[in-house]
């Protein structure tokens, strides 16, 4: 057999039906559509979730929880996950993307102070907490950007 000689099975493969082509090919008149009514026009049917007058299901179901359009998604990242850079490297958003710390899209990014670091660090980040602050600068690091009292 060959790709050239290949033809779909009997009974697979079927014409389309030509609505609206006269009395004589059986789909003539009302074109398969029935007399009168709603979906027997141009344009009509009903639009996407209407049950017929009947309270529809996504009315009927209970509404549960709040979403606040507002919020603000902060990524965490530890002290202890900081080992992944050389001494007296820069550590901000783009590095810790860089080394797979943080991924996806997030508003800010906070480090906390789990885990242990022994190398100074200079830290560009917003968000440090009082204890990872003061982690880093045990260490020999120093916060840049970070403002004094942000938690």
């Amino acid at each position: 057999m060959q790709l050239n000689e290949l033809k779909p099975a009997p009974g697979s493969r079927r014409q389309r039906k030509r609505l609206g082509r006269g009395v004589g090919s059986g789909n003539g008149k009302t074109a398969g559509r029935g007399t009168k009514g709603h979906n027997s026009r141009s344009g009509g049917g009903v639009r996407p979730g209407y049950e017929g007058g009947q309270m529809p299901i996504h009315r009927r179901l209970p509404k549960r929880g709040f979403k606040n359009l507002f919020k603000k998604t902060v990524v965490v990242v530890n002290v202890g996950d900081l080992v992944r850079f050389d001494a007296d490297a820069a550590v901000d958003e783009a590095a810790l993307r860089a080394k797979g710390l943080v991924n996806g899209r997030c508003d800010a990014v906070k480090l906390l102070a789990s885990g242990d670091i022994d190398r100074p660090l200079t830290v560009e980040l917003n968000l440090v907490s009082a204890a990872a602050r003061a982690k880093i600068e045990a260490a020999g690091g120093r916060i840049e950007t970070a403002t004094p009292g942000e938690a």
